[in-house]
């Protein structure tokens, strides 16, 4: 969910005395503000995701009101905080205006916002979308790396590197040393739009990070991690080489190998 500044305030505390009517909603289209949420997930995040879906898909119109505190309060069960901070979190996202002593309104022009549901990456199909969209990125900025990279960010990505090789030596998983590889390398580009694209993703970019499937194949052992660092090896030495063709196609392969290994694991546990 995204934070906002300084404390949430109730758009109630906005509305005056005689509240305006809001616009009409037909029968047959309930919307989401006006219906039960369900565990597990965040409230806040559900009931945001919801009315979202409802204002991009035209069931909440622009310039339409949104429904009070009181009646989202009643209508999904859930505290005054839950819708507070929902609220927030859609005027973040441009899809919601507050008119002092009015209400919430639906904005004009919106647009879903660009989202990637990190707490949903649960399962490995969800997964293996994350690392194909990977794949249209890093394997670029690998190439950029090599062919733009300063002295001072091939270090950092050499010494990202070193980090993972210390982790697994301790029998550790790497998760963060891998991430922060991934991260220098981006950020070697010299382009940020690479660098946010992946801080947007965070660790959930990291397969073992984020699903938890019970198989003795579950690439998690050390000879896994030796596997894919080597891989890592050869990107290093690629863009340490300044050869951004062969940066790339190593990218690719550890992308490819990565995606491989898990599409076996989803295979066997009936996720294919």
């Amino acid at each position: 969910m995204i934070c906002v500044e300084g404390y949430v305030r109730s758009y109630d505390d906005l509305i005056i005395s005689h509240q305006m009517s809001s616009s009409p909603t037909k029968p047959s289209q309930q919307v989401s503000a006006s219906r039960p949420l369900v565990a597990p997930r965040s409230l806040t995040h559900q009931l945001a995701a919801q009315i979202t879906a409802d204002i991009v898909e035209g069931r909440l119109a622009s310039g339409s009101r949104l429904p009070t505190e009181q009646e989202m309060v009643a209508a999904n069960g859930v505290s005054r905080t839950v819708v507070r901070e929902a609220v927030a979190a859609l005027r973040a996202d441009g899809l919601v205006v507050v008119r002092q002593g009015v209400g919430a309104f639906v904005a004009a022009n919106v647009r879903r916002p660009f989202r990637i549901d990190v707490d949903g990456l649960r399962s490995l199909r969800q997964a293996l979308d994350v690392m194909e969209l990977r794949m249209g990125i890093e394997i670029e900025a690998a190439g950029l790396a090599a062919e733009r990279g300063t002295a001072a960010q091939i270090r950092k990505i050499a010494h990202a590197y070193e980090a993972v090789d210390l982790a697994i030596d301790r029998g550790e998983t790497a998760i963060d040393e891998d991430f922060a590889f991934h991260v220098s390398i981006a950020e070697a580009t010299g382009n940020p739009q690479f660098s946010r694209f992946l801080e947007y993703l965070g660790r959930s970019i990291i397969p073992r990070k984020t699903v938890h499937v019970n198989s003795p194949n579950m690439p998690n052992n050390r000879a896994y991690l030796r596997t894919f660092q080597e891989e890592h090896g050869d990107i290093l030495g690629a863009i340490r080489a300044g050869t951004p063709t062969q940066a790339r196609a190593s990218m690719r392969r550890h992308l490819a190998n990565s995606r491989k290994r898990y599409k076996k694991l989803a295979a066997e546990i009936g996720e294919e």
